[in-house]
């Protein structure tokens, strides 16, 4: 599989190049070539195999001339030492909804998967190389902490996580801010648009090229991005078959990388009805999907803040595949957009009926699923499969708004709160983040 950018079709690069270059020299995203036809791979998949065991049968396959079988079972097996979890909640008198909880990794959050992959890919290509690395990331919540686990104490690579200020929750600025060494938090004074805006400017500035190697750990690095298709086509094997006959995902949707994973797997064979693309009032893609018309803006503050991009990155890559066509994405994509009242509704809810916490992302997927249910979209899916894209430990404070209860910490989220902060506040200015670069790694 080779790699060509979103504005430039003459480029061409491995997924060796793709994964350290991050970005294109002419600023689009990377993007496969090829669309390899695994339908016969994915029919051999069966509920009895580890999420570990799928993605070693599956690298080969994607990368026949970089990673070899043995190759594969070390990623594999460096990468995901945990797993998802599919579970089936009970909406009232709806229809089946099943949460895919992506929340059982270091970091309890679904940016884990694309992290310590990408992790273990780097550590595999860098071992014979006497190089060193720079992570320059911008992260709206989850992506930090999870780069930051992934990437800790790894050898021959840094870690620079810009987020933006007063904009993450006090855990999950505590994840990404307390760690040290080879990682390091830049507190921008500024929204989540403006971080993503300085890492982008940074890779096509030709000082720091040529300075610094620089690469990314956000869904805009490809390497990150191929590992989060893996856990689409998972869920899909442990569905039962009257399930797979119409099944639906439901994605809460941001930066749209995790969207753009799952529409990846479908273009790869797996026979997935439709998406749904679930935002909350940063809506500019349901908008798009609604009226044919891109309309991106700044990104306003909500509860689920991992979620609050007003430009999201991604939606490059989605229009690529779809050719530009409006009316071919919206044949596949649904959009639905979900209030922060609706969001703490759903929290609320499912606490007092069932007994179980949401954090407020997943609470808005299930949200938009049971919309979808009840407002009577085509197709109607035997099954919605909607992302639990993080622990509602993560989310504390409005989980306990919502229930007036505070959800139990996970061991990994429990230990993070009593270290110190560790950060550097910048201006949301490029050349402030290339000061830190040039005086921290020259």
């Amino acid at each position: 599989m080779q790699f060509t950018s979103t504005r430039d079709p003459n480029v061409r690069v491995s997924f060796r190049e793709a994964v350290f270059k991050g970005l294109s020299p002419d600023g689009g995203l990377f993007h496969p070539i090829e669309t390899p036809d695994l339908k016969d791979l994915f029919r051999s998949f069966s509920q009895s195999q580890s999420f570990a065991a799928l993605a070693e049968s599956l690298l080969p396959h994607l990368f026949p001339e970089e990673i070899s079988p043995t190759v594969a079972n070390r990623i594999a097996e460096r990468a995901f030492p945990f797993s998802p979890a599919l579970k089936r909640i009970h909406p009232d008198g709806q229809g089946n909804i099943k949460i895919l909880e992506l929340f059982h990794g270091p970091s309890c959050a679904f940016k884990d998967f694309g992290a310590s992959f990408l992790a273990a890919v780097m550590e595999e290509f860098l071992k014979d190389e006497a190089s060193h690395a720079v992570i320059l990331t911008a992260t709206s919540g989850d992506t930090g902490s999870a780069v930051a686990r992934a990437f800790y104490k790894r050898d021959h690579i840094d870690v620079v996580i810009l987020y933006p200020s007063q904009r993450v929750s006090p855990l999950q600025e505590k994840q990404l801010t307390t760690l040290g060494e080879n990682i390091h938090a830049l507190e921008v004074k500024g929204s989540f648009d403006d971080c993503q805006r300085m890492v982008k400017e940074a890779f096509v500035d030709p000082q720091l090229i040529k300075k610094i190697r620089l690469t990314s750990a956000n869904s805009i690095n490809i390497g990150r991005l191929i590992p989060q298709a893996f856990y689409y086509i998972w869920a899909y094997a442990n569905l039962s078959p009257a399930e797979r006959e119409a099944c639906i995902f439901c994605v809460p949707s941001g930066n749209f990388g995790n969207l753009t994973a799952g529409v990846l797997a479908w273009e790869w064979g797996l026979p997935v009805k439709r998406f749904i693309a679930a935002t909350n009032i940063n809506k500019v893609v349901p908008e798009y999907l609604q009226e044919g018309i891109y309309k991106p803006r700044s990104s306003v503050k909500t509860l689920s803040n991992a979620m609050d991009v007003g430009d999201p990155s991604n939606f490059e890559r989605l229009s690529r595949i779809f050719h530009g066509n409006h009316a071919e994405m919206h044949r596949w994509i649904e959009g639905i957009w979900v209030t922060d009242e609706e969001t703490l509704d759903t929290i609320r809810r499912y606490y007092n009926t069932e007994g179980i916490f949401l954090d407020p992302h997943t609470a808005l997927g299930v949200r938009a699923s049971e919309r979808y249910l009840k407002e009577g979209y085509v197709p109607n899916p035997n099954c919605i499969v909607s992302l639990g894209t993080a622990h509602p430990g993560k989310f504390l404070e409005i989980v306990e708004e919502a229930t007036g209860k505070r959800p139990p910490l996970p061991a990994q989220l429990q230990a993070v709160l009593e270290l110190p902060k560790q950060a550097v506040m910048i201006e949301n200015t490029t050349q402030e983040l290339k000061r830190f670069l040039l005086s921290t790694f020259c």
